[in-house]
């Protein structure tokens, strides 16, 4: 039986084909109708879409989940952050892959990321160990044990609203991914900010650096752990890969002889040895609360010395903040130090020198009376 559209769709290509004097669009134009095609039908599978199924419940702004402790969870979707994310070309099905009937189970399973984001997948989606690098992560590992609360890759790269790397939107842009973090780690971002770090990026400083930068990406590890980039022994190496930077050093002037002058001293020469107790950079510049030493406020201001030192020295009084801190004894800035230095390392050398001639002429000597008593 055909329908009203179908009628008309019919008696508008008979028009058309006969102003055009061309029979065959009528007879296509039919045979489109009795195979069941119609500018209607094409509209109906447009909307029952797998995303549109979806949307006609959570595109409702007042669509809410009531859990029986109180907590109303929003389950709108903004369908505007759809089309402007990442994934703006895939159903919601593609994501939420445990949804095959509807009504669906009133609580999904979470969504796996892994699904797309894995080696060698074939949609193009961002590979690498990423995914793997995350389930040894501090985070991973907290969600393994059941911990509702870690974080999962939505919490961070955002669920509905995935955007690129480069994006400002990206909730882990340079410069937003600290305030991403702070959303879990309050209290941390709440010294970050106010830090000679968490100030320069603020200010759109694209070399200071953010949480990523020293704590890692998705291979987070907790301080204690060995493989941490901020645990005693692996920190100053995070620390130097921008305090040891020729180009930074460049650019702002900042001073690189700290870690060669922190390696070879007895902290540093401890922690290397495997002395996890030895004071490392956070131990007196501090973790996320680092202040310029200007700055009444830092762990390394004059007056802030003693204590800071007495943390591990008890007893440390002022006399600790007298003395000069990262002394490169082989620059002439050292002072008295560089000449005690010189002086002591001259006097090796040539110990060693008149050392080494005494043992040549004793040998000579030898050599020449067992020949003698050979003769």
């Amino acid at each position: 039986m055909l329908t009203m559209t179908k009628l008309f769709f019919l008696s508008s290509c008979n028009w058309l084909s006969k102003s055009l004097k061309c029979p065959t669009l009528t007879t296509i134009a039919t045979a489109f109708v009795l195979t069941g095609w119609s500018p209607l039908n094409a509209q109906i599978q447009a909307v029952a879409s797998p995303s549109s199924r979806c949307l006609f419940c959570h595109g409702k702004v007042d669509f809410v989940k009531r859990w029986q402790d109180g907590r109303i969870d929003s389950l709108f979707v903004d369908v505007r952050l759809l089309d402007v994310s990442v994934h703006s070309r895939w159903n919601c099905t593609d994501c939420h892959s445990t949804v095959t009937t509807l009504p669906h189970a009133p609580v999904l399973e979470r969504v796996d990321c892994s699904r797309c984001h894995f080696s060698g997948n074939p949609s193009g989606a961002p590979q690498g160990e990423l995914y793997d690098q995350y389930r040894h992560s501090v985070h991973g590992r907290a969600v393994a044990t059941g911990n509702r609360k870690a974080p999962i890759c939505q919490d961070c790269h955002g669920g509905h609203n995935v955007h690129r790397r480069t994006d400002e939107a990206n909730p882990l842009g340079h410069k937003r991914v600290a305030t991403t973090c702070g959303r879990c780690h309050t209290e941390a971002y709440a010294e970050f900010r106010l830090s000679v770090h968490g100030t320069q990026l603020e200010s759109g400083n694209r070399d200071a650096p953010s949480c990523i930068n020293c704590h890692g990406e998705h291979d987070i590890r907790p301080p204690d752990d060995p493989e941490s980039a901020v645990t005693t022994r692996n920190v100053m190496n995070t620390c130097s890969a921008c305090h040891a930077s020729e180009a930074l050093k460049e650019s702002y002037g900042v001073r690189t002889v700290q870690v060669e002058t922190y390696k070879g001293s007895y902290h540093g020469i401890a922690v290397k040895f495997g002395q996890n107790r030895a004071a490392s950079c956070a131990s007196c510049h501090g973790h996320h609360d680092i202040l310029p030493s200007s700055d009444p406020k830092s762990r390394i201001h004059p007056a802030n010395i003693p204590a800071t030192c007495g943390s591990c020295h008890p007893g440390a009084n002022a006399n600790y903040a007298r003395g000069r801190i990262h002394i490169d004894a082989a620059s002439k800035d050292a002072g008295i130090i560089y000449y005690v230095a010189s002086f002591f390392k001259y006097l090796t050398i040539g110990t060693l020198i008149v050392l080494i001639i005494n043992i040549i002429l004793d040998l000579r000597r030898r050599l020449l009376t067992r020949r003698v008593h050979k003769s």
